[in-house]
């Protein structure tokens, strides 16, 4: 059965706090005549500090969209190779081990994707499958674990890399003023997210069954206006409410296989704002600590699009859970989208002899590479 190791994740060195947030906002739209509403909406959302990928100064400038997605090229790879570095060590695997490639990022553009880059620069054999996904926003991230999964099911023993790549603060654009672009100027964050799902083997949240749900006549809900300054984007103010329109699609995926979505031992949710977090906590009818991994990626890092589940994930690695948790994974996102998922906890093997032992049916697995498709 695959499992989803532990994820790797880095954010850069740059940030910005809340109070700087605001303060920008006032200073920079003075006379916008809903400022005060934006400024609420912006504490509201409870993110202390977000990172950025370049300097402030240098963030609140717009060269272009070209000039722009240039620093989106040069920064994912500078910073991608040390992220997959570690999400392999974490799962045990080496590079010419991994099978396909899962990429997900919405704030760049690159063709051919950057899993082409990767597998001539990084040690990735010259067959390994390409899965570059762009367009499916903060779900994308649900969607890379759930694609990830139904290869190991179509191909036993094969193992997967997922690298999300989200420099959110690319799409600033400082001469937009609709309401809904403003709080994504103080919503979303940058960061790199990387996480193998293994088809054998390995330690970490051990997939069960996955779904897709998409609620019908929302797909303006949130979107980009693609003009020549770059990626515009639009929320509408029906957003914060789709719990209630997704929650029953998570209770479908959890009674389908005998479980209940209220009475489970984990929960990694898609971030996407307090709003969320609070009425899906209500419609699972689970506590608001439930969801205290999400909670603080947002917290911390901001809405950081499809990489917020790995975080949240990675959070919970690090906690820890006891061997056979059940729990579940959901990103949201464009569409109204929902890529969900079920797992139950893999512990990882006691150390023996001072190394770590990684067993596959028994044994100690060791072989050079995955089985071919």
């Amino acid at each position: 059965m695959a499992v989803l190791c532990r994820p790797s994740v880095w954010v850069p060195e740059n940030t910005i706090s809340m109070e700087e947030t605001l303060e920008l906002a006032r200073q920079l739209h003075p006379d916008h005549a809903k400022l005060p509403l934006v400024l609420r909406m912006i504490k509201n959302t409870g993110v202390a500090k977000r990172h950025l990928v370049q300097p402030l100064m240098q963030t609140l400038q717009h060269p272009g969209f070209e000039a722009r997605n240039r620093v989106y090229v040069r920064e994912a790879r500078a910073r991608i190779p040390n992220v997959v570095k570690q999400a392999l060590s974490s799962a045990e695997v080496t590079a010419p081990q991994i099978d396909a490639i899962v990429f997900v990022s919405c704030t760049g553009f690159t063709m051919p994707p950057l899993t082409s880059w990767m597998i001539n620069e990084l040690g990735f054999r010259s067959d390994t499958r390409q899965i570059p996904i762009a367009q499916l926003g903060c779900a994308a991230g649900g969607a890379a674990i759930n694609r990830a999964h139904d290869f190991c099911l179509a191909y036993p023993g094969t193992h997967v890399l997922i690298v999300a790549c989200e420099f959110c603060s690319l799409v600033y654009q400082p001469d937009d003023s609709d309401v809904g672009s403003l709080l994504s100027d103080g919503l979303f964050g940058d960061a790199i997210a990387a996480a193998v799902v293994r088809g054998a083997g390995g330690a970490g949240m051990r997939l069960v069954a996955n779904a897709s749900h998409l609620v019908p006549a929302t797909g303006d809900w949130i979107t980009y206006n693609v003009k020549a300054t770059g990626f515009h984007f639009r929320l509408d103010r029906r957003v914060p409410g789709t719990m209630n329109l997704l929650a029953p699609a998570l209770h479908t995926l959890a009674g389908a296989h005998g479980w209940d979505a209220s009475k489970l031992d984990f929960y990694i949710i898609h971030a996407g704002g307090p709003r969320i977090l609070d009425d899906l906590s209500r419609y699972l009818m689970v506590p608001p600590v439930a969801f205290r991994h999400s909670r603080a990626t947002l917290t911390e890092y901001g809405n950081i699009a499809s990489a917020v589940v790995f975080d949240a994930l990675r959070r919970q690695s690090d906690e820890g859970l006891p061997e056979g948790a059940r729990g579940l994974l959901a990103g949201f996102g464009p569409g109204i989208t929902a890529e969900s998922c079920l797992g139950t906890w893999s512990a990882p093997e006691p150390i023996r002899g001072g190394r770590h032992v990684a067993h596959t049916n028994g044994r100690a697995s060791a072989r050079p590479h995955a089985p071919q498709p």
